[in-house]
Order: structure tokens, then sequence, then C-alpha cells
């Protein structure tokens, strides 16, 4: 699904815009509609900007009679660099400063990498469209080692996620894992100066900047299962707009959105956040998901696994079942002593 960056974007300045209320479908009554214009809230991150551009491209298409333009803004996960997510708050840093830009109407959608959007929005904001996934494994990066058991005894490793952390401690103990903050080039630039000896980032961030060479190898879920949403890009839109639920409908992906559904299910029932090292990975095969998830503790020392296959229709269900078992299994102690 690589696209390259669409040229010639149209930034709306910081100070804001006059409300756009919605692009018109064309098949929509006309009545519906106030105006011939859309507003993305985006991240300023190359790739939040790039993700943005895609969706601000395939409404351009179907809507050619649109006028689509992207809002900047920079939030306060980006802001923060000198700690972990886990210890500053969250996922939700990344997502704040967007909502109030569609709160106040200087915005009428925000695009999002899924895996950033906290699984329990406020009643005023609603996760109206997930989109085709990319890759969602994670990806080793380094320019000595081919592989995390090439690595020799105290090489390091960087890594911002517990969840990846505490796989890699689990069958990789004699690594050192550091923590690594900042964009996908401020990452790669730090191991390029040799301040780890590797990192591990989502392979979907990378191929959609075409860095996909940097990828020494996709760590197989078995080694790393992904996150919750990963590389799935999420539109989140004001609640009462539902007007924009059926232009945006055309950009849903039904087996990633049913994968998702499923993997935040998870994720909701356990509490998931940065603090609570959780995967939740799900594979549509036909009209069924294969559903995988785990809970560790951060150190890898304990890993509590289950596994599930159920009917695509009924996504949301089989997360709950598949959270429910590791609940069962020793989740509910490792989230009770995290918490």
């Amino acid at each position: 699904m690589k696209k390259e960056p669409i040229s010639n974007t149209s930034i709306i300045p910081k100070g804001g815009a006059a409300r756009a209320e919605a692009c018109p479908h064309r098949n929509r009554d006309p009545r519906i509609l106030k105006n011939d214009r859309l507003i993305i809230a985006t991240r300023e991150s190359q790739l939040a900007l790039w993700q943005a551009e895609h969706v601000q491209a395939r409404l351009r298409a179907l809507y050619p009679q649109c006028s689509v333009e992207l809002l900047g803004m920079t939030t306060r996960g980006d802001r923060i660099l000198d700690r972990t997510l886990s210890k500053v708050g969250g996922k939700g840093l990344f997502v704040k400063e967007l909502e109030t830009a569609l709160q106040d109407g200087r915005a009428d959608l925000a695009v999002h990498s899924l895996k950033d959007v906290p699984v329990d929005l406020a009643p005023e904001f609603a996760l109206s469209t997930i989109m085709e996934r990319e890759d969602p494994r994670d990806a080793l990066v380094s320019a000595r080692y081919a592989e995390l058991a090439d690595m020799p005894a105290g090489a390091v490793i960087g890594t911002s996620s517990l969840r990846r952390e505490s796989q890699i401690r689990a069958r990789h103990p004699h690594l050192q894992v550091r923590p690594l903050r900042g964009n996908l080039q401020t990452r790669l630039a730090k191991l390029d100066r040799g301040e780890y000896d590797a990192i591990v980032l989502a392979a979907a961030g990378l191929r959609r900047l075409g860095l996909g060479d940097r990828i020494r190898t996709l760590l197989a879920p078995e080694d790393s299962l992904p996150a919750a949403g990963q590389g799935a890009l999420g539109i989140e839109i004001r609640a009462d707009r539902e007007d924009l639920r059926a232009v945006l409908a055309p950009l849903a992906h039904a087996a990633t959105t049913a994968e998702a559904l499923a993997e935040r299910a998870v994720s909701r029932r356990l509490g998931g956040s940065c603090q609570v090292p959780l995967a939740a990975y799900a594979q549509a095969q036909g009209e069924s998901l294969r559903l995988r998830a785990l809970v560790a503790t951060p150190d890898g020392a304990r890993i509590v696994r289950a596994e599930r296959t159920g009917a695509a229709r009924d996504a949301e269900a089989l997360g709950l079942a598949v959270a429910e078992e590791l609940l069962a299994a020793g989740a509910a102690d490792i989230l009770a002593a995290l918490g």
C-alpha cells in the first residue's frame, strides 16, 4: 500500500481557519452540506504529514470539487522527548491538540496512526473510519546485525515501547534495552550516531516514508507480537458529524476494521495503555479472524498469551473473549502489580 507523499499540499497557518463543514458526496442531498471544504488536523512530523497527505489525496480523488487542506499542529507528545510515554501520560498525548481543533471548528477530521489512538475516546469524539493497514510487524534496524539472535551480550537495542521491550527481554535477556524517543528520523539518526547497536520500529512507518531499505529483519509475530492497530490509519471526527461519516465511508477497509475492532477490544478490556506491556494482533482470514494477544511484565519474566479464532462480524466479542482468557490465565495479577 506504499504511496508517495503528495506534492503541493495546502497547509493552513496555525492561527486556524473559518469553520469548514463538509465536502459534498456526489450522491448526497446538497441541502445537508454547507461548504465545499474539508480541513484535516495532523501532527507535523514527516510520517504524520505523509498519512494526512494520503487521506487528502484519497478525498480529492473521491470529491474533486472539494478543497481539502491540512492544519499542521505540534502535540505535547511531540514536545516531550526526554521521557518515555509510559511516564508522561501515554499515547493520548498525540491526539489532544488535534481533538481541540475538531472541537472548536478549526478542523473537520484528524488523521492518526491507529495505535496512537486511545481505546476510550471522550464521548464528543468518534473514530469514524479505519483504513487499510500497512505491514503491522515490527522491524529490526541495524547497520551491524541482521537478527536479534546475532547481537552479543551487552549490545544496546533501542525502543520506545514496553510491549517490544518485554518481548525482547524475554527472548534475549543478554541484550541491554534502552529508551528511544523522537520522530522516526530522530530515532534513525541516534542509531546512525552509534548510540544504539540496533533499534526496533514499526515497519509501516519506514515503508510509508520510502525507508524500507533500512529494515534488516521483519520480526515475526511469534517473536514480537504487534500493538493493537499497528500499521493502520484511523480518522477521528466529532461524534455529531453524521455528514462526515458518509463522506469518509469510502475510505474504510472492512478487513482492517474487523482486525482493529478485535485488537482494540482486548486493549479496552485490559485497560491498555503505554504503562502496560500489551499486544493484540488479529488476521482476517475470509469471514473469520485469528486473534493473538499477550500481557507481560516489563522485564519479560512473565508473559501470558491467548489465541482464538472467530467470525469477523463478531470482532469485538472475539476481542473480549481473548481478554477474559488472558485475565483468567494470570494477566489480572500482572495488571494489578503494574497498577
